[in-house]
Parts: C-alpha cells; structure tokens; sequence
C-alpha cells in the first residue's frame, strides 16, 4: 500500500525523479527565451512534448515557480519606483547609498530576492529563472493559478508505446472555437441568420479558388 506516499516513481530513485521533474520545469520555462539565432531553437515557444505521468507530475512544479514569481511582481514595482538612475561608483551613487530612499529599496528588493532564489533552489538553473521573472511571470499578473495545460497525444512513444502528452503555458497556444454556419434546407424559408452564413460559405469558397 501507498499510504501517504504522493507521487509517482516513474522507475527512479528519489534523486533522480528531483533531477528529472528539475529538467523538465526548466525545459518547459527555456522555451520562452529569444532563441530565433540559435541552432537548438524550440519548435512552439511555451511547449513541450513528453509522457503523460511525466507531465502530470512536472505540472505542479511549474505552477508552483510561476506563482512565486507573480507574487513577486509587486515588490519589484516599489523597489523600481525606489532606485536611482546614477551610475554605480558616481557620487550621486554614492549619496543614494548613504540616503534613507536606499534602505527603503533595500527593503523592497529582498523579497524579490529571496523569490529568485526559492525559485533557482526548484529548477536549478540561472537562465530559466531568468527567463521566469523577465517574460512569463508578467503574463500572468492577473490570473491565480492554472497557468499551464496538458493535451493527449492519440499516437504513443516509438519504442516503448508510452502515452504522450503536451505540456504548454496557457494564453499563448489557445484554441478558438468558431461557429459553424447554419445549413439551409429548400423547404425551410431563408431567414437573416441563415443568408449570412450562405453568403460567408459563398466567399470563402471564393477564396479557395
């Protein structure tokens, strides 16, 4: 029995499951950075494709970075509002350092601070935090939690046939439903609804010639 036993195995050892769930939250947040230049660019930004267990369990992880980077989002605001726009080492550096303004930036920055490194402990690696706080975390300023989603492949893994699944950020890859146009049967009277939707059908196959 598993009693209090949460999560899944996914036939590895404790170290090796934090070792994987790391890099799979790192891969997911990686696919957001500016990688047009690069050789190994990602395909869909926000996107990746592993097996359906992998992805239930790397889920809450993910979740749990991107809430402690949008709560965050707060404390850096003040602490901007706070800084000087002196270079560093100028007198007028110097005279901000030595002023009350600076201890009241002090202040707010350490949350943001402490946020950066709770999240580094999670995905160990400096790059997808970076990228976490800079681009996806102000995505979601308004929306409390479910920030990513899971879609089932219907074609399993080659080799071992495992269920695939994908696993992407909400808001970037939605799907937009689209009502179809109301057929219209010869003994039925046309109505306004019903000649809108002929005449959309109509242009479009105009389109398609």
């Amino acid at each position: 029995m598993r009693h209090r036993n949460k999560g899944r195995k996914l036939g590895r050892n404790p170290n090796h499951q934090r070792a994987l769930l790391r890099n799979l939250a790192s891969a997911l947040i990686l696919t957001e950075r500016d990688a047009e230049d690069e050789k190994n660019a990602p395909k869909v930004k926000g996107r990746i494709v592993t097996t359906l267990h992998k992805a239930k369990e790397v889920r809450p992880l993910v979740e749990r970075c991107v809430t402690i980077a949008r709560r965050s989002i707060e404390h850096q605001e003040k602490a901007d509002g706070l800084e000087t726009d002196a270079e560093r080492g100028t007198e007028a550096w110097r005279a901000w350092r030595q002023s009350e303004r600076w201890q009241q930036w002090n202040q707010a920055i350490a949350p943001v601070v402490a946020a950066r490194r709770r999240a580094l402990k999670l995905l160990g690696d400096k790059e997808a935090v970076r990228v976490l706080f800079e681009e996806i975390a102000p995505r979601f300023v308004e929306r409390a939690g479910g920030y990513t989603r899971i879609l089932r492949l219907a074609n399993p893994r080659l080799g071992d046939a495992g269920a695939q699944a994908i696993l992407e950020f909400v808001g970037t890859n939605d799907r937009k439903r689209r009502a179809a146009p109301k057929p219209v049967f010869e003994d039925e009277p046309e109505t306004e609804e019903t000649a809108a939707g002929a005449d959309t059908a109509d242009e479009a196959e105009k389109t398609d010639e």
